[in-house]
Protein backbone atom coordinates (compact mmCIF):
# COMPACT_ATOMS: atom_id res chain seq x y z
CA UNK A 1 0.00 0.00 0.00
CA UNK A 2 1.59 3.46 -0.91
CA UNK A 3 2.61 5.98 2.45
CA UNK A 4 2.77 9.27 2.05
CA UNK A 5 5.98 9.76 4.27
CA UNK A 6 5.58 13.37 5.67
CA UNK A 7 8.52 14.95 7.28
CA UNK A 8 7.54 17.74 9.39
CA UNK A 9 10.16 17.79 12.29
CA UNK A 10 12.86 20.21 12.23
CA UNK A 11 16.43 18.81 11.59
CA UNK A 12 16.26 15.59 10.17
CA UNK A 13 18.38 13.87 8.18
CA UNK A 14 17.13 11.52 5.19
CA UNK A 15 18.98 8.72 3.56
CA UNK A 16 18.83 5.57 1.76
CA UNK A 17 19.92 1.80 3.17
CA UNK A 18 19.86 -1.49 1.68
CA UNK A 19 15.75 -0.61 0.19
CA UNK A 20 14.67 1.77 2.83
CA UNK A 21 14.43 5.49 3.68
CA UNK A 22 15.99 5.74 6.61
CA UNK A 23 15.23 9.40 8.84
CA UNK A 24 18.50 10.15 11.59
CA UNK A 25 18.33 13.22 13.83
CA UNK A 26 21.76 13.48 15.87
CA UNK A 27 22.97 10.60 14.25
CA UNK A 28 20.42 8.55 15.74
CA UNK A 29 18.00 6.50 13.63
CA UNK A 30 14.53 7.86 14.38
CA UNK A 31 12.49 5.96 11.55
CA UNK A 32 12.79 3.57 8.16
CA UNK A 33 10.49 2.74 5.44
CA UNK A 34 10.88 0.11 2.96
CA UNK A 35 11.10 2.67 -0.77
CA UNK A 36 8.65 0.27 -2.52
CA UNK A 37 5.64 1.15 -0.10
CA UNK A 38 6.41 5.19 -0.37
CA UNK A 39 3.78 6.77 -2.76
CA UNK A 40 5.37 10.14 -1.91
CA UNK A 41 7.57 12.32 0.17
CA UNK A 42 6.34 15.06 1.85
CA UNK A 43 8.62 17.63 3.30
CA UNK A 44 7.57 20.87 5.53
CA UNK A 45 10.11 21.14 8.16
CA UNK A 46 13.28 23.13 8.29
CA UNK A 47 16.78 22.28 8.13
CA UNK A 48 15.80 18.98 6.74
CA UNK A 49 18.96 17.65 4.90
CA UNK A 50 18.95 14.85 2.01
CA UNK A 51 21.42 12.32 0.45
CA UNK A 52 21.41 12.55 -3.42
CA UNK A 53 20.57 8.61 -3.06
CA UNK A 54 17.33 9.41 -1.81
CA UNK A 55 15.66 11.51 -5.04
CA UNK A 56 18.06 8.55 -7.10
CA UNK A 57 16.14 5.52 -5.55
CA UNK A 58 12.62 7.48 -5.93
CA UNK A 59 12.72 8.50 -9.16
CA UNK A 60 13.34 4.96 -10.08
CA UNK A 61 10.26 4.26 -8.30
CA UNK A 62 7.88 7.46 -9.73
CA UNK A 63 8.04 8.92 -6.65
CA UNK A 64 7.45 12.28 -6.33
CA UNK A 65 9.55 14.55 -3.26
CA UNK A 66 7.30 17.46 -2.37
CA UNK A 67 9.23 20.47 -0.39
CA UNK A 68 6.27 22.63 0.97
CA UNK A 69 6.50 26.08 2.03
CA UNK A 70 5.19 27.48 5.31
CA UNK A 71 1.56 27.97 4.03
CA UNK A 72 2.08 23.83 3.70
CA UNK A 73 1.11 24.50 0.35
CA UNK A 74 3.91 22.48 -2.57
CA UNK A 75 6.31 24.75 -3.70
CA UNK A 76 9.01 22.14 -5.38
CA UNK A 77 8.40 18.74 -6.77
CA UNK A 78 11.89 16.37 -7.61
CA UNK A 79 10.27 14.84 -10.69
CA UNK A 80 11.43 11.77 -12.96
CA UNK A 81 12.32 12.41 -16.14
CA UNK A 82 11.79 8.38 -16.94
CA UNK A 83 8.77 6.35 -16.30
CA UNK A 84 6.22 4.65 -18.27
CA UNK A 85 7.31 2.33 -21.01
CA UNK A 86 5.58 4.47 -23.67
CA UNK A 87 5.96 7.70 -22.03
CA UNK A 88 7.48 9.11 -25.44
CA UNK A 89 4.57 8.36 -27.35
CA UNK A 90 1.76 9.78 -24.71
CA UNK A 91 3.96 12.84 -24.16
CA UNK A 92 3.79 13.79 -28.15
CA UNK A 93 0.49 12.50 -27.54
CA UNK A 94 -0.17 14.63 -24.67
CA UNK A 95 1.44 17.81 -26.14
CA UNK A 96 -0.49 17.31 -29.38
CA UNK A 97 -4.15 17.05 -28.10
CA UNK A 98 -6.08 19.28 -30.08
CA UNK A 99 -8.17 21.97 -27.99
CA UNK A 100 -11.92 20.70 -27.93
CA UNK A 101 -10.40 17.31 -27.11
CA UNK A 102 -8.71 19.22 -23.69
CA UNK A 103 -11.94 21.13 -23.63
CA UNK A 104 -14.32 18.03 -23.22
CA UNK A 105 -11.95 16.91 -20.24
CA UNK A 106 -12.37 19.79 -18.79
CA UNK A 107 -15.84 19.24 -18.91
CA UNK A 108 -16.28 16.13 -17.62
CA UNK A 109 -13.91 17.13 -14.91
CA UNK A 110 -15.57 20.50 -13.57
CA UNK A 111 -19.02 18.19 -13.72
CA UNK A 112 -17.65 15.71 -11.71
CA UNK A 113 -16.14 17.81 -9.44
CA UNK A 114 -19.51 20.32 -8.49
CA UNK A 115 -21.49 16.93 -8.23
CA UNK A 116 -19.09 15.55 -5.51
CA UNK A 117 -19.28 18.72 -3.96
CA UNK A 118 -22.83 18.57 -3.47
CA UNK A 119 -22.69 15.22 -2.14
CA UNK A 120 -20.56 16.37 0.52
CA UNK A 121 -23.01 18.79 1.19
CA UNK A 122 -25.61 16.54 1.42
CA UNK A 123 -23.76 14.54 3.43
CA UNK A 124 -23.70 17.09 5.93
CA UNK A 125 -27.35 18.14 5.95
CA UNK A 126 -26.92 21.11 3.63
CA UNK A 127 -29.18 21.64 0.78
CA UNK A 128 -27.26 20.37 -2.52
CA UNK A 129 -29.86 20.29 -5.32
CA UNK A 130 -28.89 23.21 -7.09
CA UNK A 131 -25.24 21.57 -7.64
CA UNK A 132 -26.72 18.64 -9.80
CA UNK A 133 -28.41 21.26 -12.05
CA UNK A 134 -25.41 23.10 -12.07
CA UNK A 135 -22.94 20.10 -12.83
CA UNK A 136 -25.67 19.55 -15.73
CA UNK A 137 -24.91 23.17 -17.14
CA UNK A 138 -20.91 23.11 -17.38
CA UNK A 139 -20.47 23.08 -21.52
CA UNK A 140 -17.31 22.24 -23.00
CA UNK A 141 -14.62 24.12 -21.61
CA UNK A 142 -17.33 25.93 -18.75
CA UNK A 143 -16.92 29.07 -20.96
CA UNK A 144 -19.60 30.58 -18.03
CA UNK A 145 -16.97 29.85 -15.30
CA UNK A 146 -20.19 27.70 -13.68
CA UNK A 147 -17.43 26.09 -11.51
CA UNK A 148 -16.36 29.22 -9.65
CA UNK A 149 -20.40 29.75 -9.40
CA UNK A 150 -20.35 26.82 -7.60
CA UNK A 151 -17.72 27.50 -5.17
CA UNK A 152 -18.98 30.57 -4.01
CA UNK A 153 -22.17 28.40 -3.28
CA UNK A 154 -19.68 25.89 -1.67
CA UNK A 155 -17.42 26.77 0.89
CA UNK A 156 -20.08 29.47 2.52
CA UNK A 157 -22.63 26.15 2.56
CA UNK A 158 -20.12 23.63 4.14
CA UNK A 159 -17.65 25.86 6.21
CA UNK A 160 -20.52 29.05 7.45
CA UNK A 161 -21.01 32.12 5.80
CA UNK A 162 -17.82 34.00 7.36
CA UNK A 163 -15.82 31.52 5.77
CA UNK A 164 -13.55 32.48 3.24
CA UNK A 165 -11.00 30.26 1.36
CA UNK A 166 -7.48 32.07 1.93
CA UNK A 167 -4.22 30.26 1.12
CA UNK A 168 -2.27 31.87 3.67
CA UNK A 169 -4.83 31.55 6.99
CA UNK A 170 -4.40 29.55 9.72
CA UNK A 171 -7.18 27.14 10.91
CA UNK A 172 -9.48 25.09 8.52
CA UNK A 173 -7.49 27.06 5.90
CA UNK A 174 -4.28 25.66 6.58
CA UNK A 175 -5.54 21.93 7.17
CA UNK A 176 -6.77 22.08 3.51
CA UNK A 177 -3.57 23.34 2.30
CA UNK A 178 -1.96 20.21 4.05
CA UNK A 179 -5.09 17.86 2.43
CA UNK A 180 -4.15 19.56 -1.00
CA UNK A 181 -0.91 19.03 -0.87
CA UNK A 182 -0.94 15.57 0.07
CA UNK A 183 -3.91 14.97 -3.12
CA UNK A 184 -1.40 16.62 -5.48
CA UNK A 185 1.31 14.51 -4.50
CA UNK A 186 -0.56 11.33 -5.13
CA UNK A 187 -1.71 12.85 -8.21
CA UNK A 188 1.42 13.88 -9.49
CA UNK A 189 2.93 10.85 -8.63
CA UNK A 190 -0.15 8.85 -10.88
CA UNK A 191 0.83 11.32 -13.58
CA UNK A 192 4.31 9.72 -13.80
CA UNK A 193 3.63 6.33 -14.03
CA UNK A 194 1.17 7.08 -16.58
CA UNK A 195 3.84 8.04 -19.11
CA UNK A 196 2.19 12.57 -18.90
CA UNK A 197 4.07 15.23 -18.20
CA UNK A 198 2.46 17.86 -15.63
CA UNK A 199 3.23 20.73 -17.02
CA UNK A 200 1.26 20.59 -20.25
CA UNK A 201 -2.53 20.84 -18.30
CA UNK A 202 -5.89 20.70 -20.10
CA UNK A 203 -7.39 23.86 -18.73
CA UNK A 204 -4.59 25.13 -16.14
CA UNK A 205 -1.88 26.59 -18.03
CA UNK A 206 -0.05 29.84 -15.74
CA UNK A 207 3.70 29.68 -17.49
CA UNK A 208 5.09 29.48 -13.83
CA UNK A 209 3.11 26.45 -12.78
CA UNK A 210 4.75 23.27 -13.62
CA UNK A 211 2.22 21.11 -12.38
CA UNK A 212 -0.60 22.28 -14.38
CA UNK A 213 -1.86 18.92 -14.91
CA UNK A 214 -1.63 17.72 -11.63
CA UNK A 215 -3.85 20.79 -10.68
CA UNK A 216 -6.25 19.99 -13.05
CA UNK A 217 -6.79 16.23 -12.52
CA UNK A 218 -7.01 16.79 -8.44
CA UNK A 219 -10.35 18.86 -9.09
CA UNK A 220 -12.84 15.86 -8.68
CA UNK A 221 -10.89 14.47 -5.88
CA UNK A 222 -10.90 18.08 -3.77
CA UNK A 223 -14.03 17.81 -2.27
CA UNK A 224 -12.76 14.41 -0.51
CA UNK A 225 -10.23 16.57 1.12
CA UNK A 226 -12.78 19.25 2.09
CA UNK A 227 -15.26 16.70 3.81
CA UNK A 228 -11.87 15.69 5.73
CA UNK A 229 -10.87 18.84 6.91
CA UNK A 230 -14.92 19.49 7.78
CA UNK A 231 -15.23 16.18 9.94
CA UNK A 232 -11.28 17.31 11.57
CA UNK A 233 -12.89 20.64 12.56
CA UNK A 234 -16.31 19.56 13.56
CA UNK A 235 -14.14 17.65 16.13
CA UNK A 236 -12.77 20.41 17.61
CA UNK A 237 -9.12 20.36 15.35
CA UNK A 238 -8.02 23.20 13.05
CA UNK A 239 -4.57 23.07 14.03
CA UNK A 240 -1.78 20.54 11.93
CA UNK A 241 -1.24 18.45 14.89
CA UNK A 242 0.83 15.24 14.55
CA UNK A 243 -2.65 12.96 14.49
CA UNK A 244 -4.33 15.43 12.25
CA UNK A 245 -1.60 14.93 9.80
CA UNK A 246 -1.77 11.44 10.01
CA UNK A 247 -5.54 11.95 9.33
CA UNK A 248 -4.99 13.68 6.04
CA UNK A 249 -2.22 11.77 4.80
CA UNK A 250 -4.84 8.86 5.53
CA UNK A 251 -6.66 10.18 2.27
CA UNK A 252 -4.89 7.81 0.15
CA UNK A 253 -6.04 4.63 1.06
CA UNK A 254 -9.30 6.03 1.28
CA UNK A 255 -11.63 3.21 0.07
CA UNK A 256 -13.94 4.01 -3.42
CA UNK A 257 -16.41 2.20 -4.53
CA UNK A 258 -16.26 2.06 -8.66
CA UNK A 259 -17.55 -0.43 -10.95
CA UNK A 260 -14.84 -2.71 -11.06
CA UNK A 261 -15.00 -2.81 -6.89
CA UNK A 262 -13.75 -1.47 -4.41
CA UNK A 263 -10.35 0.10 -3.95
CA UNK A 264 -8.04 2.92 -2.28
CA UNK A 265 -8.29 6.52 -3.16
CA UNK A 266 -4.43 6.46 -5.02
CA UNK A 267 -5.32 2.98 -6.82
CA UNK A 268 -8.35 4.79 -8.64
CA UNK A 269 -6.25 8.14 -9.38
CA UNK A 270 -4.28 5.83 -11.03
CA UNK A 271 -6.75 4.52 -13.29
CA UNK A 272 -8.27 8.05 -13.92
CA UNK A 273 -4.85 9.29 -14.95
CA UNK A 274 -4.30 6.35 -17.00
CA UNK A 275 -7.62 6.90 -18.64
CA UNK A 276 -6.97 10.78 -19.33
CA UNK A 277 -3.66 8.89 -21.39
CA UNK A 278 -5.87 6.66 -23.39
CA UNK A 279 -8.15 10.10 -24.10
CA UNK A 280 -5.03 11.85 -25.27
CA UNK A 281 -3.87 8.57 -27.58
CA UNK A 282 -7.16 8.11 -28.84
CA UNK A 283 -8.68 11.18 -29.33
CA UNK A 284 -11.63 10.51 -27.11
CA UNK A 285 -12.42 11.75 -23.77
CA UNK A 286 -12.57 8.53 -21.78
CA UNK A 287 -12.26 9.63 -17.97
CA UNK A 288 -12.23 7.23 -15.48
CA UNK A 289 -13.91 8.65 -12.78
CA UNK A 290 -15.50 7.13 -9.68
CA UNK A 291 -19.54 7.46 -7.95
CA UNK A 292 -19.45 9.58 -4.77
CA UNK A 293 -19.09 7.89 -1.75
CA UNK A 294 -21.97 7.32 0.19
CA UNK A 295 -23.14 9.73 3.00
CA UNK A 296 -21.63 7.63 5.82
CA UNK A 297 -18.78 6.82 4.15
CA UNK A 298 -17.51 10.46 4.06
CA UNK A 299 -18.98 11.64 7.33
CA UNK A 300 -16.47 9.05 8.81
CA UNK A 301 -13.84 9.65 6.41
CA UNK A 302 -10.65 10.45 8.75
CA UNK A 303 -12.43 10.87 12.08
CA UNK A 304 -11.12 7.03 13.32
CA UNK A 305 -7.58 8.45 13.01
CA UNK A 306 -6.52 9.83 16.45
CA UNK A 307 -5.48 12.86 17.47
CA UNK A 308 -2.91 13.82 19.81
CA UNK A 309 -0.73 17.15 21.69
CA UNK A 310 2.85 18.23 19.69
CA UNK A 311 5.28 17.00 22.23
CA UNK A 312 8.45 19.16 23.38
Amino acid sequence: MDRIVDITTDGLHLAVHRGFLTVTQGGQEVGRIALDDIGALVVHAHGTTWSNHVFVKLSERNVPAVVCASNHAPIAVVWPIEGHHAQGARLRAQAAAPRPLQKQLWQRIVAAKIRMQGHVLAANGQEAGAFDLLARRVRSGDPDNIEAQAARRYWKALFGPDFLRDQDAGGANALLNYGYTVLRAIVSRAICASGLHPTLGIFHSNRANAFALSDDLMEPYRPLVDQLVFNLVRSGERDLLPGTKRALTSLSTFDLRTEIGVSPLSVQIQRFVHSIALSFETGTPLPDLPPPPSPLELRMLGVSEPQEEETS
